[in-house]
């Protein structure tokens, strides 16, 4: 059941974070959680038709740098995300360094949505803090709710991933591409399957 309560934890979190479009409310229907989500709609098509014809490789991942900069919550050294890329707010997404995803990724981020460093997603990852209720007339109510999703370091989400909400995946997992994840992974795993389940581990390496 959705908590109807404000978390003081989160909020002093949020209070951290670039871009949040603030409000008392959180029915998404607000003015200040419509305008967060039509903000993000417009950076995001800029960012996903960028492509100047006097480009070089170079100038085009700087400028989409500055671009992701003004839309999400917390961005690392070097991060490079192939368009098409679509999210709900941004506010809520942040990625350490050196992240890379391929074409197609999805993050729908009414909650947290934290990537850690040295991260790489395939193609057509869908990551999903969003969801609702199974009871009817919760839905009729437009109760939406959310739970954060983490990703530790040195991990490799394959290709076609679905991350449900309230999942968390440990240092160093490779999850197979395909899969569907919707429990904890613990660290130093390789899952794959619908559902994602450990099928063996890999050597721990040090942290940096």
């Amino acid at each position: 059941m959705a908590n109807l309560e404000k978390d003081p934890e989160a909020i002093a979190f949020a209070r951290t974070l670039d871009n949040v479009p603030w409000c008392e409310e959180y029915d998404g229907m607000v003015p200040e959680l419509c305008e967060g989500r039509f903000r993000a709609r417009k950076l995001l098509h800029k960012y996903n038709d960028y492509f100047p014809a006097d480009a070089t490789r170079d100038s085009l991942t700087d400028e989409r740098e500055v671009m992701l900069r003004q839309v999400l919550g917390s961005v690392g050294k070097n991060p490079f995300i192939e368009p098409p890329f679509r999210i709900d707010y941004g506010c809520n997404i942040i990625i350490g360094e050196r992240f890379y995803a391929n074409f197609g990724l999805i993050i729908l981020d009414i909650c947290f949505v934290k990537i850690g460093d040295r991260v790489m997603f395939g193609p057509n990852v869908s990551i999903f803090a969003a969801t609702h209720e199974t009871g009817v007339q919760s839905r009729r109510d437009n109760i939406e709710y959310g739970r954060p999703v983490i990703i530790g370091n040195d991990c490799w989400i394959g290709g076609n991933t679905t991350i449900m909400p309230g999942v968390t995946i440990g240092k160093g997992c490779t999850i197979g591409a395909g899969s569907v994840v919707t429990k904890d992974i613990p660290d130093w795993s390789v899952a794959i399957g619908q559902p994602a389940r450990v099928v063996r581990k890999v050597d721990p390496v040090p942290d940096i």
